[in-house]
């Protein structure tokens, strides 16, 4: 791929820390006209965060899972995020540096509180805490055919609204935060019943419920929220090839990255009420 130093907006990716369909996750970005993007993995993404490393990109996109050591079939190690990155981070969002985070970059962090409260939302690899508040592991399911049903006239959903079909992986978490803007729902249940532990996979015991238990959670999969004066959209869906090559995924990701750079994203993101 040619550098391109001209473009109007380059785009910083980060992943690693969950497998994932690099073909296909590569040529979305690919597809996308009028910006370039820039893979990085993690740890280096970590050694890159803060105003000064992030200054030549327009925003950063998430598909990574950082402070987990997964070790199936035992629970993972949580690794506590550097002090150094937690201040580089707080800078990031107090510059106002867009952000997006897709699909299992919702799990990422597990032990810094402040990285949930930025997304809105935690995947729970295995029973934790937020904010002193005890949470069960979250569930998974996968493929899960559902309709996603916008919530809001909003820039991130333009040529969305009538919704759209997809099928893909869908989490039984909660959001965390109430200040939250909901962009998109799933029409699909969002129970017990419907889900697989997710302490229970990592214990190399895929698809199974036994033995867990977990509220009913929300139907939410895509939201925007204000974190520091940084404008962030949090997509839940992205699991795989087919979702990459959905047209009206790749709209939604690509309305997501065009608002959040926008000079409304920035005011909207300083003017919190």
């Amino acid at each position: 791929m040619v550098i391109r130093y001209d473009a109007r907006l380059n785009l910083l990716v980060s992943t690693k820390g969950h497998p994932f369909d690099t073909a296909a996750f590569f040529a979305m970005f690919d597809a996308m006209k009028g910006m370039t993007w820039t893979h990085v993995e993690q740890p280096a993404t970590t050694a890159l965060m803060s105003p000064e490393g992030c200054a030549d990109f327009g925003a950063l996109l998430f598909y990574d899972v950082p402070g987990l050591q997964f070790r199936t079939p035992n629970p993972p190690d949580l690794i506590e995020p550097p002090e150094a990155f937690k201040q580089d981070f707080r800078a990031l969002l107090d510059a106002g540096k867009p952000m997006i985070f897709l699909h299992h970059a919702i799990a990422g962090w597990p032990l810094w509180d402040e990285y949930a409260e930025a997304i809105g939302a935690r995947f729970f690899y295995q029973p934790g805490s937020y904010k002193g508040r005890a949470y069960p592991d979250s569930g998974y399911v996968f493929p899960a055919t559902y309709k996603a049903r916008p919530l809001a006239d909003h820039p991130v959903l333009d040529g969305l609204e009538d919704g759209f079909e997809l099928t893909d992986e869908l989490y039984l978490f909660d959001t965390l935060e109430d200040d939250i803007l909901p962009l998109l729902a799933a029409d699909y249940s969002f129970d017990r019943e419907h889900f697989y532990s997710a302490a229970n996979a990592l214990n190399a015991r895929m698809w199974t419920r036994d033995d867990w238990d977990h509220p009913p959670g929300t139907n939410l999969i895509a939201w925007a929220k204000r974190s520091g004066k940084a404008p962030v959209v949090t997509i839940q869906c992205g699991n795989d090839g087919a979702t990459f090559g959905n047209p009206d995924f790749r709209r939604l990701l690509r309305n997501a990255i065009d608002w959040v750079t926008s000079d409304e994203a920035a005011q909207w993101a300083r003017n919190a009420a």
